[in-house]
C-alpha cells in the first residue's frame, strides 16, 4: 500500500526557515536526507521532494478558451504544502511510524512537526 505522508508549514514558515541559524539548517537537510536515504535502503521510499515557497504557486483553471489561467497564491491559507514522501509499506501503521519520525526533525521548534498521512488510490473506492 502506498501512502502520502505531507508536511505543511504555517503561512510563514517559509520566512521563517530561511531565518534559521545555519547550523539548524544544515541539522535540518541533513536529517531530511539521511532519512530518505534510509527509506531508500528499506524499499519503503516511492518519492519525496520539498517544495519551493508558496510565493511561485500558481493556480491553474481552464479557461473557457480551453487555455490555462493562472493565479496567484491565495492569502488567506493558513498552512502551505511544504514537501511530502510517498512510501510503499505493508500497513497503514508503518506509514504512520515513518511519520512519526519525520516528525521530529531538527528545527521543529516548541513540539514535533504533525504530518498528514493519507493513502494514495490504488483504484476506484469500495462502494456497498
Amino acid at each position: 500500500m502506498k501512502y502520502m505522508l505531507m508536511m505543511n508549514c504555517p503561512r510563514d514558515g517559509y520566512e521563517q526557515y530561511m531565518k534559521w541559524p545555519k547550523a539548524l539548517l544544515e541539522a535540518n537537510f541533513a536529517f531530511m536526507t539521511e532519512f530518505a536515504r534510509k527509506l531508500r535502503a528499506s524499499g519503503e521510499l516511492a518519492g519525496a521532494e520539498g517544495l519551493a515557497a508558496p510565493t511561485e504557486a500558481k493556480r491553474v483553471y481552464l479557461g473557457k478558451d480551453r487555455k490555462p489561467v493562472t493565479d496567484g497564491v491565495f492569502p488567506e491559507a493558513k498552512e502551505y504544502l511544504a514537501g511530502y514522501w510517498i512510501v510503499d509499506v505493508d500497513r497503514p501503521e508503518r506509514a504512520y511510524e515513518i511519520a512519526a519520525e519525520a516528525a521530529h526533525a531538527p528545527g521543529q521548534g516548541e513540539g514535533p512537526l504533525a504530518i498528514e498521512v493519507r493513502r494514495v488510490m490504488q483504484g476506484p473506492p469500495d462502494v456497498a
